[in-house]
């Protein structure tokens, strides 16, 4: 797993926008960020116990597989639009890569875009109430397992939803970690 500081371009969303010099972002920072990443291996993904114990640790009891490519996903380009749209959910986001690859870009405490890059064995676990968005990169495909604790809800609440509690409760985490 890559991550790096985004640079300011509006150029299409699913270049790698590194600043110049790259500024990378490493596992602690994103950490102190709430969020979690796994290294698995994604052809054995229907059996395999590092993926079992880690559902089974983080009470993730519900699963589907979606596949993010133009002839795959009905309303795809609606679909890409709304997943680059700054958003924040109630619960965790959880999303494991199982073929392809993307970018994740989360907000840091000072309000910055990080982009992660995500390829195929890649897990990755998103606090509530954190600012981000997802894109395709120049691939244009992806297979990603998504996990759920309990029965999903995908209400996205797009920016300024500071007045959330779940969105009061992360940045009160996210001070305290710092």
């Amino acid at each position: 797993m890559e991550a790096w500081y985004m640079d300011g371009s509006v150029d299409d969303q699913r270049k790698p926008h590194r600043q110049q010099p790259n500024v990378a972002v490493n596992m602690q920072e994103l950490g102190q960020c709430g969020v979690f990443y796994w290294k698995l291996d994604a052809d054995k993904y229907e059996d395999d116990p590092e993926l079992q114990k880690i559902r089974k640790e983080r009470n993730y009891s519900w699963m589907d597989i979606i596949t993010i490519h133009k002839d795959a996903l009905p309303n795809y380009e609606e679909k890409i639009k709304s997943f680059f749209q700054e958003h924040l959910h109630l619960d965790e986001e959880i999303r494991y890569f199982l073929d392809g690859s993307g970018y994740f870009d989360v907000r840091d405490e000072d309000d910055k875009w990080i982009r992660i890059a995500m390829k195929k064995g890649d897990m990755i676990t998103l606090p509530a109430g954190i600012y981000h968005r997802f894109t395709l990169d120049e691939n244009n495909y992806v297979k990603v397992m998504r996990l759920f604790t309990g029965e999903p809800v995908w209400t996205p609440y797009y920016r300024p939803a500071d007045e959330l509690d779940v969105r009061k409760k992360y940045v009160r985490l996210l001070n305290q970690a710092l």
